[in-house]
């Protein structure tokens, strides 16, 4: 079962496991819509992308807290993969993306309610391990022999922006692997794994002492939009437009822009 804010867990694969039906959520009859007063209530179940675990998981928990009845569920993982399981047929009640293209997978289906609100941006830096031992001062750094660079997969919003601001540097990187998300890709570093990675200052920040950003001129030319809608099928429509709103409103982008998030 998907744990809720306070224990917050997801991956892509199990986004695909429940498109399949070999996990259960909360059914419609222990999750109404609203409670007698006419509130949200029940549970919301919402896919994002891994980057937003920390703030998402912080809103989710002050959602709780504004609608007592409720409990928010995430599925955190690539945005590609989660996008999958949704036209696939796994049920959930929001779907928020890290890029446009990824959401526009979903909105192409006809299956978001409405068009899609963007909330946040999102801009790169290069992590290191702690000291930056290395001397990795920009992009062109990350070609030096020997060292071990990693990169989200192409196919993921993260992955797709770094290939767009090496493209921009005029950088050709071989990386020693592609990750399936941000986070797979910071993992590496803090675990002196890898030297590098290219990956998103909101993990960075996330990260505190456990890695060193970089920051360099190319990022500008790669930031990504964030975009948050409910599902026209949500199980949960009422919740759901509830916690996006939440998410919108100046409350919710105070929660992001400390998390390191630009103004949409």
């Amino acid at each position: 079962m998907i744990r809720s804010a306070r224990r917050t867990a997801g991956s892509a694969a199990l986004a695909l496991l429940t498109a399949l039906g070999l996990t259960s959520c909360s059914s419609a009859d222990d999750s109404p819509a609203r409670g007698a007063d006419g509130s949200p209530s029940g549970t919301v179940t919402v896919f994002a992308a891994a980057s937003l675990k920390e703030s998402f998981t912080a809103l989710g928990e002050r959602f709780e807290k504004e609608h007592p009845g409720t409990e928010v569920t995430f599925n955190f993982g690539g945005s590609d993969s989660l996008a999958a399981g949704i036209v696939g047929g796994a049920p959930a009640d929001v779907f928020a993306a890290a890029s446009t293209k990824t959401m526009r997978t979903v909105t192409d289906e006809g299956l978001t309610a409405g068009d899609p609100a963007t909330f946040a941006r999102n801009s790169l830096e290069i992590a290191t391990v702690p000291g930056n031992p290395h001397r990795i001062d920009s992009l062109e750094d990350l070609t030096a022999p020997g060292l071990k660079v990693v990169l989200c997969d192409r196919t993921v919003p993260c992955g797709a922006a770094a290939e767009k601001a090496l493209k921009a540097g005029g950088v050709t990187l071989e990386p020693a692997s592609y990750e399936q998300d941000v986070k797979s890709a910071l993992t590496k570093v803090q675990l002196k794994e890898a030297d590098a990675a290219v990956v998103y200052r909101t993990d960075v920040r996330a990260a505190g002492d456990k890695v060193d950003g970089v920051d360099f001129p190319e990022a500008a030319q790669a930031v990504n939009d964030y975009p948050i809608a409910r599902l026209e099928d949500a199980p949960n429509a009422s919740a759901a437009q509830a916690f996006v709103a939440l998410v919108t409103s100046p409350e919710g982008r105070k929660v992001l822009g400390k998390a390191g998030f630009l103004a949409p």
